[in-house]
């Protein structure tokens, strides 16, 4: 008879397609540790096929869209709200059918899963594109119109062009490319859930440099966000060169 041990190496090495022959052979075995191990790896199953079916519920706007569009880009934005640091976009063209496991809404992902996927979209994705808007800028032309500034900077750094974007909810001006937007597309779509990953960690991580600027102000875990300790420090400091002017107005003495 096999050991335990033995048994829980052959799961551990068995394929997705072959763990049905292994629950099958040890189904009669009425060691608990055995029946721990087909239990454990029935709901590892289970939770495979109700992923794939999420990414799969995913692609219904590029699938939908697919047959008439042949370059479908995401297109995503974070930091609109925060005091601080600029607003960045993302754009991403990812192949066709391409499901990658975990990929959601930015803010549906932990900050370490994030960074798996950002890299895992990097490696996987046909391109990337990232623009931003600095907050001077945000300060000139207000954060609506600097995030539309940003996600067309983003479409422009792409090293192909899209002939359909799929946004988050808005509708770029001055983009001669067809456009859907999407309401939660960033929760409905693939492509869109990327360019939110991709948007998100590249100014969660610019933000974690900036901390290193300007120390006071907690950016490295506020990310520039108005937390209790920001404005704080806003009250005992005043603002640093990326604060956003119009932001912070009620939390900085007038000169």
């Amino acid at each position: 008879m096999q050991s335990i041990k033995e048994i829980e190496l052959l799961f551990e090495q068995a394929e997705k397609e072959q763990l049905n022959a292994l629950f099958s052979r040890f189904q009669t075995d009425e060691r608990t540790g055995v029946q721990k191990l087909i239990k454990q790896y029935k709901k590892k199953l289970a939770d495979d096929k109700k992923e794939q079916e999420r990414l799969e519920g995913m692609l219904f706007f590029e699938r939908k869209y697919g047959d008439d569009f042949h370059c479908i880009c995401g297109t995503d934005e974070a930091g609109r709200g925060p005091f601080a640091g600029p607003v960045v976009a993302g754009a991403v063209v990812l192949p066709e059918g391409l499901k990658i496991v975990g990929l959601n809404d930015s803010k549906q992902v932990s900050a370490k899963k994030r960074e798996a996927l950002f890299e895992e979209i990097k490696e996987k994705a046909v391109s990337i594109g990232i623009g931003m808007s600095s907050p001077a800028r945000i300060d000139e032309i207000n954060i609506l119109q600097a995030t539309y500034e940003a996600m067309g900077h983003a479409v422009k750094d792409l090293d192909v062009v899209p002939d359909l974007l799929l946004n988050d909810a808005v509708t770029i001006p001055h983009i001669p490319i067809r456009q859907v937007g999407i309401v939660k597309g960033d929760a409905k779509s693939l492509s869109i859930a990327a360019a939110s990953i991709v948007a998100k960690v590249t100014r969660d991580r610019l933000m974690v440099e900036y901390a290193g600027l300007y120390p006071e102000y907690g950016f490295e875990k506020n990310k520039g966000y108005g937390s209790a300790e920001h404005r704080e420090a806003l009250k005992k400091y005043g603002p640093c060169p990326i604060h956003r002017e119009t932001f912070i107005y009620n939390w900085v003495e007038k000169k």
